[in-house]
């Protein structure tokens, strides 16, 4: 079994930054993607961030220039920065990663817990 533990979420002023953390532990072999999801109150959940296994990162449009997705491969953790936060980056973040359990096994899809951030004065 693999699971995703979030960490980091919060109540913060517009303006103000905070860091998330999610760490893989189980059953892994190999993790490739990595990233960030949130879903706002009446909204669909929501790509934020992702990373491949080589580092390259991609980011949706209304987070690009403020938030910044970086990975410990050494500790299976994805890490998400967050800084210049708005009243709209209010939601609950999702982890999720896609993690192979042995050699030649397809990957997996696995979601944390989900941690709430309130961007709020």
């Amino acid at each position: 079994q693999v699971q995703l533990v979030e960490s980091g979420g919060g109540l913060v002023r517009p303006g103000g930054s905070l860091r998330l953390s999610c760490a893989a532990s189980g059953s892994i072999f190999s993790i490739y993607a990595m990233g960030w999801y949130r879903q706002a109150p009446g909204k669909e959940r929501e790509v934020v961030a992702g990373i491949l296994n080589d580092g390259s990162p991609r980011y949706a449009d209304s987070v690009k220039g403020r938030f910044t997705i970086s990975r410990d491969n050494a500790k299976n953790t994805v890490y998400l920065q967050m800084n210049s936060l708005k009243p709209e980056d209010t939601a609950v973040y999702y982890c999720n990663a896609q993690i192979t359990s042995g050699w030649g096994s397809e990957a997996d899809d696995y979601w944390g817990q989900g941690t709430q951030v309130t961007v709020s004065s």
